[in-house]
C-alpha cells in the first residue's frame, strides 16, 4: 500500500518514492509554509540585492577598489555553493529543522560581523558566515517543499516561492538605496540582522520538521557521495539543473555589474537604480505568478521552461545591441527587465522537472542544484570584470551567452 504525503489541496496523495507520512498540507499552512519557505529561499537575494546600492560607498570609505568591494559579492556566492553541497545531504540525515535553526543563527551573526567590520578583509570574512548561513535556508526551503508536494502541485508551489523570491529584488535595493540617505552602509547589514533574527524565530515557532525519521538516510559518508554520482549521471536531472545555473548565470552578471553600469556609465543615483533594480524584481513576481497559473492548464513545465529561455536569450541579444550601438537607456533598460523577468519562469519550472524523481534524496540534490548554480553564477562574474572593471559590454556579452547556452543544453538530446 503507497504511503502518502501531503499536497496543495489539504489532501493526501500516494507517492511512489517510499516517503513517511507527514501532516496534510491544509490552506492555511500551505500559506504559511509559502511566507516561511519563500522568504528563506530568498535569503541570497535579500543578502546581495540590499548592499549593491552601497558598493561605490563602500569602496570609498573602506579605501579599497571597485573589484575588492566586488569580492565581497563573488565570495558570497560561492559560500552559497559550498553550504549549499555539504548542508543538503546533512539534512537528509538529520532532517531539515536542526539544520535551519543552526544556518539561520550563524546568519545573524555573519550579518552582524559585517556591519561592524573595519576593512575590506574583515567584511569579506562576515560575508562568509552569512553565505554559510543563507545557504542553509535555500538548500532547505526546496527540500521540504520536496517532502510535502509533488507532481503538478510541486511546480506551482515552487511558481509561488519565486513570487516571494521576487520581491526581494524588489524591496531590498529600495531599503538599501532609502538607507543611504540616513545612514551609512553598516545599516545595511545590521538590517539583515534583524531579518535573520526574524525569520530564525518563525523556524522555531511554526517549521515543523519535514522529513520523517524512518525516511532519513543512513549517516554514511559513503552514502553520500554514493547519493551524488547517482545525481551526476542523471541526465535528466542534470539537464534541468544546468540551464537553470546559466540562467541564473546571465541574471547575476546583470546584478553584478548592473551597480557599476548604471551609475557610473550611465549616471543612475543610487537611489534611482534601486527604483530600476525593484521595477526588473517585480517582472520576477509577475511571470512567476503567470507562469503558476499556466503550468498544467496551458502548457506543460517543459514547455514553459523552453519559452522563457527562448525569450531570455533575445532580452540578452537586445541588451548586447543597445549597449554596443549607444542606444537609449530606456531601450536598455526594457531589454534587461525581459532577461531578469524570465527568471522566475525558469528556476520553478527547471527546480521541480530536475527534483521531481528524487524524493528519496531532496536534500542532496538540492543542494548540487544550489552548487552549480551559484559556482556558474560566479564564473560568470568573475569572468566579466578581469579587465579590472566592469563594462557595459561585458555585462551584456556575459548574459547573453548564457542565456543561449541555457537554452542549447535544455535543447540537447536526452
Amino acid at each position: 500500500m503507497p504511503i502518502t504525503r501531503g499536497v496543495e489541496d489539504g489532501r493526501t496523495a500516494p507517492t511512489a518514492d517510499g516517503a513517511g507520512p507527514v501532516r496534510p498540507v491544509t490552506t492555511g499552512r500551505r500559506g504559511r509554509l509559502a511566507l516561511i519557505l519563500g522568504s528563506l529561499s530568498a535569503f541570497g537575494a535579500l543578502t546581495i540585492d540590499m548592499y549593491l546600492p552601497a558598493m561605490p560607498v563602500m569602496a570609498s570609505e573602506l579605501r579599497t577598489s571597485a573589484p575588492t568591494v566586488q569580492l565581497t559579492l563573488t565570495v558570497f556566492v560561492v559560500g552559497l555553493a559550498v553550504g549549499q553541497v555539504v548542508v543538503g545531504p546533512l539534512s537528509d540525515t538529520w532532517g531539515r529543522r536542526r539544520p535551519l535553526l543552526v544556518g539561520t543563527t550563524v546568519y545573524v551573526v555573519g550579518s552582524l560581523w559585517c556591519a561592524l567590520a573595519p576593512t575590506a578583509g574583515w567584511l569579506i570574512g562576515g560575508r562568509i558566515l552569512q553565505s554559510l548561513g543563507a545557504a542553509t535556508g535555500m538548500v532547505l526551503a526546496r527540500a521540504v517543499v520536496r517532502d510535502l508536494f509533488h507532481g503538478t502541485a510541486l511546480t506551482r508551489f515552487f511558481s509561488t516561492l519565486m513570487v516571494i523570491n521576487g520581491v526581494a529584488p524588489i524591496v531590498a535595493p529600495v531599503i538599501g538605496g532609502q538607507l543611504l540617505t540616513v545612514a551609512s552602509w553598516r545599516a545595511v547589514f545590521l538590517t539583515l540582522a534583524a531579518v535573520g533574527a526574524v525569520l530564525l524565530l518563525a523556524v522555531v515557532v511554526a517549521l515543523p520538521e519535514s522529513l520523517p525519521a524512518g525516511d532519513r538516510a543512513p549517516a554514511h559518508l559513503r552514502a553520500a557521495l554514493r547519493t551524488f554520482r547517482m545525481l551526476v549521471t542523471d541526465r535528466h536531472y542534470l539537464r534541468y539543473v544546468l540551464a537553470a545555473a546559466l540562467m541564473f548565470a546571465a541574471v547575476f552578471a546583470y546584478i553584478s555589474g548592473s551597480s557599476f553600469v548604471l551609475q557610473d556609465t550611465y549616471g543612475l543615483t543610487a537611489q534611482q537604480f534601486s527604483l530600476v533594480f525593484g521595477l526588473n524584481g517585480l517582472g520576477i513576481v509577475l511571470l512567476g505568478q503567470a507562469g503558476g497559473l499556466l503550468v498544467g492548464r496551458v502548457a506543460t513545465a517543459h514547455t514553459l521552461l523552453r519559452a522563457s529561455l527562448a525569450v531570455a536569450a533575445l532580452g540578452s541579444t537586445g541588451v548586447l545591441t543597445s549597449v554596443t550601438l549607444d542606444l537609449p537607456l530606456p531601450l536598455l533598460l526594457a531589454c534587461l527587465f525581459t532577461v531578469v523577468s524570465m527568471l522566475g519562469v525558469v528556476l520553478a519550472n527547471a527546480t521541480s522537472l530536475a527534483m521531481a524523481g528524487h524524493g528519496s534524496a531532496a536534500g542532496a540534490a538540492s543542494s548540487l542544484q544550489g552548487l552549480l548554480q551559484f559556482l556558474v553564477g560566479s564564473l560568470a562574474a568573475s569572468a566579466m570584470s578581469l579587465p579590472g572593471h566592469v563594462t557595459a559590454t561585458a555585462m551584456a556579452t556575459t548574459m547573453l551567452v548564457c542565456s543561449v547556452a541555457a537554452l542549447v543544453v535544455l535543447g540537447a538530446r536526452r
